[in-house]
Formats: C-alpha cells, structure tokens, sequence
C-alpha cells in the first residue's frame, strides 16, 4: 500500500518517481469502442482441435440452435404459448353450485322423518338444467353438477321411501284394537 506524500513541502524523489502525479486525472477520458475477443458465455465446442474436423469460421450464435432443439428436462404443458397464450379456465356455472348445495341440504333434510329428502328432487333437477347450460355455453361446473343430480335422486328415492313406511305405519297404527281400557267396547 502506498501512501501520498507529505504536506509539508518534502517529497522523497523515490517514491514520486514510482508513483504518478495526484493533481492529474487517473485516466484519461473513457473510450468507447466495440469489446474485441470471443464472447465468454458461448458454448465450448468440444471437438475443437481435434484432427479431421474443420475449424469454425464465424462464431455461432448460441441461441439459435437452442430454439430448434428440446430441452433436456420436464416439457411445457400443452397450450403453454408465453405470457400471451395463457387462457383462464372456463368461468363456473352458478346453477350447478347451486345444485349441489340444493342437494346436500336435502340429504340432510332425511333427518327430519325423511321427509326434508324432497328438496333433493329441486336440487337434482337444478342439476339436470346446469349440465345442460354446460354443454351450451361451455362453461365448467360438470362436476358439481354431477353431484348435484346423484345426490338429489338418492335423497328423493330416501325420501319416497320414507313417506311411504310412514303411511304404512299409521294406517297400521290406525287399524289395531285399543287394549288400554279407556274405550268402551259394545
């Protein structure tokens, strides 16, 4: 490490000889001008050198050779065009939501004497009107409608059943003999 000379007027003619005048600029003004040599991220050619194989003339971009051949690794998704070609999914169907949720209240409906099963039949039948509004218009919410019907029926035919074991069960109630004693029999 070098250090500037003394303030006090003395000067060692040594180390002003090794080292260049202070009040002048460090360098000169900046030039600009073209790097010159051989572009430091370009792909080593392997067989350079090698008997038999002629020299390169030109340097080789090497970008362009990248574009006409795969990419060792995972390959893009299909569709996958960059920032420009992404196409958002298809917007939900609302009727097909709302299907399923018709449907699922319904199956939950069989716990009050099964007969809360029939809003099932709404919901499935929201589900059949949804899955035509899919074919339609192209929307998604297959899946929800789907459930929507499945669910709906199954609540229906739960319900149905229900309805009639409880007929079934009150006209038999209705057709038994009182043996309690507080009738009067003649």
């Amino acid at each position: 490490m070098t250090y500037p000379p003394p303030s006090d007027g003395w000067s060692d003619p040594a180390w002003s000889a090794q080292q260049p005048d202070p009040t002048l600029p460090a360098s000169g003004p900046p030039i600009s001008a073209a790097p010159v040599g051989k572009d430091p991220y370009a792909p080593v050619d392997p067989y350079a050198g090698a008997p038999g194989i002629p020299a390169q003339a030109a340097p080789v971009d090497p970008y362009a050779a990248a574009a006409a051949y795969p990419q060792p690794g995972y390959p893009q998704p299909m569709g996958y065009a960059g920032y420009g070609g992404y196409q958002p999914p298809p917007p939900q169907n609302g009727l097909a939501i709302a299907s399923m949720i018709v449907s699922i209240i319904g199956a939950i409906g069989l716990c009050g004497y099964g007969l809360g099963g029939y809003i099932g039949l709404i919901g499935a039948i929201l589900g059949h009107v949804a899955r035509r509004q899919i074919r339609e218009r192209g929307e998604g919410g297959a899946g929800f409608a789907t459930a929507g019907i499945v669910v709906g029926w199954i609540s229906t035919v739960i319900a149905v059943l229900a309805t009639i074991a409880m007929v079934v069960f009150f006209v038999w109630l209705a057709n038994q003999e009182s043996t309690t004693g507080y009738g009067t029999s003649y």
